[in-house]
């Protein structure tokens, strides 16, 4: 497991309490899990990921992620439809695990409502999340 200062959690993205990932991506918001959740889950063997066009609520379950050790639900950062899967993960889902931000992203949605972004938390807050839940 690595140590909190050891996780990459860039600045340009937003974090919810659920360890998944949102950045804005010209009209688009990308999504993923952290670089915490992949670690804590171990080797990503099998991703259940939506189908384009569906349509999600803010913590809405959208899919579900199994590793070795366990298989645990995904939780949508913000509200919108599905507009791109990122189906490499298909045939490499570990790449969820060595690049969880730039190649292992898992989808891109067009927000409902594009300030929904801005109440995740910022890499500084999630960083407390992640803390208390570690202490």
């Amino acid at each position: 497991m690595k140590l909190i200062e050891e996780l990459k959690l860039p600045e340009d993205c937003r974090y919810s309490q659920e360890h998944t990932w949102a950045k804005q991506v010209g009209e688009k918001v990308r999504v993923g899990i952290t670089d915490y959740a992949q670690d804590q889950l171990g080797e990503i063997i099998y991703l259940e990921l939506p189908q384009i066009g569906e349509i999600f609520k803010r913590d809405d379950v959208f899919g579900s992620v199994e590793s070795v050790k366990a298989t645990s639900e995904l939780f949508m950062p913000v509200s919108g439809e599905i507009l791109t899967i990122n189906d490499v993960l298909k045939d490499s889902p570990k790449l969820v695990n060595s690049s969880p931000y730039e190649k292992g992203w898992m989808l891109e949605v067009k927000p409902r409502d594009p300030k929904e972004i801005d109440v995740l938390l910022t890499k500084e807050g999630y960083t407390g999340v992640i803390k208390k839940m570690t202490e």
